[in-house]
């Protein structure tokens, strides 16, 4: 049982003076961002390719407990048909391959314009998915969610012992779009409100009897306002507490928000709330002095 956390990003000079020490120069960010968090979702390869070089690097400045979570390059998810980039998939699995252990699930994050009609379409490129690499798919397109295919969907990726990306867009939904918000911090969580797609939260196990996936993938999109937050990340405390005990699971929950300087302090929240329900071990942050007094005013 494996809980792991993080942000979308670790490239953030928001941060410095707050989640990151005083003084911490840009290329020291990941190291410090290892030495508190445990995850994160790899959106950067989802523009440009690493070079080996730059993956060693990565793995040279993060514990084997660490791990990376990355999105597929959009010229694979996003150029129409996926069986035809199939071996600029494989070519990518193996360049991140460089990272060995603190290699994480890696998600195919679909556009909402690729719709259930190109279900044999994702069936094929997930057949010549290799089998030893985890994936968690991400779906758009609202056909996706409802009869049959949200199940036929669930059937595919259990057969495959792959997981369906749940992104839980709730907390910035509360906001109306008053005009007295622009040019406030709140004028971005509209901005992001209308970038996230508003899907429903279907976080349900497949029916099918092949066996499902053995690990768990959510991207939460918090409010600024902790309180928002509070009583839907009960509900994902209480979900995956249960989901957790079952057996030898990895759950991976990556929190943003569209103010980006709370994103770790919305981790920090979520996994302690966990480890008042399950025997997690410490957050690797909370072993470390910050020298920072004044961030747990954050949250």
């Amino acid at each position: 049982m494996n809980l792991y956390v993080g942000c979308p990003i670790w490239a953030f000079k928001g941060w410095v003076g707050d989640f990151y020490p005083k003084g911490t120069k840009s290329g020291d960010f990941l190291f410090e961002y290892a030495r508190r968090l445990t995850t994160v979702e790899g959106n950067t390869t989802f523009y440009a390719v690493p070079a080996e070089k730059t993956l060693q690097q990565w793995a040279a400045e993060t514990p084997e407990t660490f791990r990376f979570c990355p999105k597929l390059p959009r010229t694979i998810s996003h150029a129409g048909k996926l069986v035809e980039h199939i071996a600029e998939a494989l070519r990518f699995v193996e360049v991140m391959s460089v990272l060995g252990a603190r290699l994480g699930p890696m998600f195919l994050q679909l556009p909402p314009s690729y719709p259930p009609g190109m279900f044999d379409d994702l069936r094929a490129f997930l057949q010549d998915w290799p089998d030893d690499v985890p994936l968690a798919v991400e779906v758009r397109h609202m056909g996706w969610f409802g009869s049959p295919h949200h199940a036929t969907l669930n059937g595919l990726l259990s057969s495959h012992r792959m997981a369906r990306v749940v992104i839980d867009t709730r907390p910035i939904r509360s906001l109306q779009g008053d005009k007295i918000l622009e040019g406030s911090v709140y004028k971005r969580l509209l901005e992001a409100r209308q970038r996230k797609p508003d899907v429903p939260i279907l976080p349900e196990q497949s029916e099918q009897s092949e066996p499902a996936a053995s690990f768990f993938f959510l991207r939460y999109i918090g409010h600024p306002q902790y309180e928002i937050n509070e009583p839907i990340l009960d509900e994902w405390v209480s979900y995956l507490t249960s989901w957790l005990r079952e057996g030898e699971r990895e759950a991976y929950v990556f929190c943003h928000c569209p103010d980006e300087r709370l994103d770790p302090w919305l981790c920090r929240a979520f996994y302690r709330r966990m480890a008042e329900n399950l025997p997690l071990p410490p957050l690797p942050w909370d072993e470390i002095d910050t020298d920072t007094p004044k961030q747990e005013r954050l949250f």
